[in-house]
This record gives C-alpha cells, sequence and structure tokens, in this order.
C-alpha cells in the first residue's frame, strides 16, 4: 500500500487561475476535468493536489521537476455519478502503477476557503 497528500493554498491557487486562465486549464487538467469543475477554483485547486498527491504515491514527483515524473494529464479526477471523485491514470502514471503493482486507488478532497487537500492510497 501506497500514500500521497498534498495540500495547495486556495489564494494561491486563484491567483495562478485568475492570471493564466484558460492555458493553466488547457495545461494542468484534461477536458473531462474541465468540464466537471465548470471554472470553480476550489474543485480545481482540489485536483491539481491530487495530481501531486498521486505522483507521491507513486514515488516520482512531477515531470517539471523530475526527470522520471509524471505529466499533469496523466492523472484525471472526476466524479462517478453520484459525485465521489475516482483516479484515472495514463501514460507515464499508468506505467509506473503497473511497475508497482498499484490496481486499486482510493482518494479524498477536501477544500476550505483557505486550502485544498488531497489524499490518495493505492494498493
Amino acid at each position: 500500500m501506497v500514500v500521497g497528500v498534498d495540500m495547495i493554498e486556495m489564494d494561491r491557487f486563484k491567483k495562478v487561475y485568475d492570471e493564466f486562465g484558460d492555458n493553466l486549464l488547457a495545461r494542468i487538467f484534461t477536458p473531462l476535468e474541465v468540464l466537471y469543475c465548470r471554472g470553480r477554483a476550489p474543485e480545481l485547486a482540489a485536483r491539481f493536489a491530487a495530481k501531486e498527491a498521486v505522483s507521491k504515491a507513486l514515488g516520482v514527483g512531477m515531470l517539471m521537476m523530475a526527470r522520471d515524473g509524471i505529466e499533469w494529464k496523466d492523472v484525471e479526477v472526476i466524479g462517478d455519478r453520484r459525485g465521489k471523485p475516482m483516479i484515472r491514470l495514463y501514460g507515464r502514471a499508468a506505467a509506473r502503477a503497473k511497475e508497482l503493482g498499484l490496481v486499486e486507488w482510493a482518494i479524498s478532497l477536501s477544500h476550505t476557503r483557505d486550502n485544498a487537500i488531497a489524499m490518495v492510497v493505492a494498493q
């Protein structure tokens, strides 16, 4: 079993989101995530934290910071029909999960006015 957690300050995320808008969305989030979140900064911030948490659980970090890291869009977090968040892995993230034998993922997202947090557990 592996665990990953990440928290981001909402003001920091909103500042970047306000500055880069659609460019940020296109670089970090999959089209389904953008559609699911409908521009809501707290939802997007929690998913940003989730991508970081998954990279930590995989033990590689994000590609922008580690040569063997994963791409932002290698991790997709959308809700099931009841809104429960679910993780889908692609590319380098899927390959690394397979290498580690990780087949089951659980995720919890939360946000307040000040912070967004994500925790993932995989086995």
